[in-house]
């Protein structure tokens, strides 16, 4: 199978719905002028010409474009620059965006998406590292999706275009550059279903994005101790497949749920709860959550590894639950 990286991927999965389908277009900023900020577009507006378009810096007008274009039928992608500005615009993907199919009886598709680069990348501070998801989990009528690998990124975002419900597309600015194998045949990764990326025995970890590198190395390493890990890939963090990880706490009877975000009011908490309600009887500890410190994200590249969640964190966590560390 051939390797690309984690952009190349999206930019195939642009090309081919936009190939497939005339309705959908694109549009953000610096697109047309470099491809993207991290280059994920290029080559798109000489090949579609018209359906590629610079706009000025308004996140508000951004997303606000999509709802309308959506209601009249095309099928938008809203790129946000950095996922840390869809706060800019949380009016119109909140009070608007999520709740006009219902308002309007189901009479009206929104078939948009919403793709918001996030996450921890080199010294880029308080404001362009946030992970943001847990803004949005509570708020009904919205997809959200975090794919882990190029693979994943192409399949999902060819769902999510597809999809007639609005979708938030968390890409990690970490993973662009990355490589992996991509099948070169047409497929989907299904919205809404997790994967097994490694079974195991011992203890559940329950991860998305960026994570679930560190979640499958921390993984590896504890195999060293004797200690055998599942890893899950929720890959769709709204609504989430809570069926992949009861099944597997069922056996293993210990989780762990980890991610970058805040781990104050993050999805871990959302995913802990549901796991007690379903599956208290077959767990044989607390479910316990990795994720960064309550602080800003800093500058200071020192600061910055201190505040967020790494492999060391995640093996704490599953020593803990099985009553090895304290």
């Amino acid at each position: 199978m051939r390797t690309i990286t984690f952009s190349q991927a999206t930019l195939e999965a642009m090309r081919e719905e936009m190939q497939r389908d005339p309705t959908v277009f694109v549009y953000g900023e610096d697109i047309v002028r470099q491809g993207g900020i991290f280059g994920q577009f290029k080559g798109l507006p000489e090949e579609f010409p018209g359906r590629v378009r610079d706009v000025p810096i308004s996140e508000t007008m951004i997303v606000g474009a999509a709802l309308g274009a959506a209601l009249t039928g095309t099928r938008p992608v809203a790129d946000m620059h950095f996922a840390d500005f869809i706060g800019v615009a949380f009016d119109e993907l909140v009070n608007q965006i999520a709740k006009n199919r219902y308002m309007f009886g189901g009479q009206a598709n929104i078939p948009l998406v919403i793709r918001a680069p996030d996450g921890i990348i080199n010294s880029a501070a308080a404001q362009h590292s946030q992970s943001v998801e847990g803004w949005l989990q509570n708020i009904p009528g919205l997809i959200i999706v975090a794919p882990s690998s190029p693979a994943t990124a192409k399949g999902l975002l060819k769902s999510a275009i597809r999809q007639d419900d609005p979708v938030i597309f968390f890409e990690h600015k970490v993973l662009y550059p990355q490589k992996g194998p991509v099948p070169e045949e047409e497929y989907l990764t299904p919205i809404g279903k997790a994967e097994v990326r490694k079974p195991g025995k011992d203890v559940t970890i329950v991860t998305y994005s960026i994570m679930v590198q560190k979640c499958e190395e921390a993984a590896m390493e504890l195999e060293k101790e004797g200690i055998s890990v599942e890893v899950i890939d929720l890959l769709t963090l709204k609504p989430f497949d809570i069926q992949t990880v009861i099944d597997s706490v069922k056996k293993t009877h210990r989780c762990v749920v980890a991610h970058e975000a805040v781990v104050t009011g993050g999805l871990g908490a959302e995913i802990a709860s549901q796991v007690q309600e379903k599956a208290f009887f077959y767990l044989d500890a607390p479910v316990l959550r990795v994720g960064a410190k309550n602080l800003p994200i800093a500058f200071s590249s020192v600061l910055e590894k201190f505040i967020a969640a790494g492999q060391d964190d995640i093996k704490k966590a599953v020593r803990s639950v099985l009553y090895r560390e304290g």
